[in-house]
């Protein structure tokens, strides 16, 4: 789980940019396709689950907590962890990760 949050925080960090009058902006797509196959490679079982946490908190840390030093320039009259920009990337990471993940690894066997 760690590994997973670590590599999407990466991620998310590196393609984080800040954006005036709005906050921390991530693309919409790239981190739950980086997310997904991060999940699938570190466990196939438990990938559902694994992905919806490694991209929730990896986006979280990577896009917000890591860049709170860029928001006093930013101009937005309220910093929100998680909020304006970063939402919609905390949100639909998650979310798609968990889709793709169960998508592309499918049910697992019932023993």
């Amino acid at each position: 789980g760690l590994i997973g949050v670590a590599i999407v925080t990466a991620v998310c960090h590196g393609l984080a940019h800040p954006v005036p009058g709005v906050g921390i902006a991530v693309p919409v797509f790239v981190p739950p396709l980086v997310t997904a196959a991060v999940a699938i490679l570190l466990s196939r079982r438990y990938a559902a689950p694994l992905a919806y946490i490694s991209g929730s908190l990896g986006t979280l840390i990577g896009a917000d907590l890591l860049n709170l030093d860029k928001l006093q320039g930013l101009g937005a009259p309220v910093a929100s962890i998680g909020g304006a920009g970063t939402f919609d990337g905390v949100f639909l990471t998650g979310i798609l990760a968990v889709l793709l993940a169960g998508l592309v690894v499918g049910r697992a066997p019932v023993n």
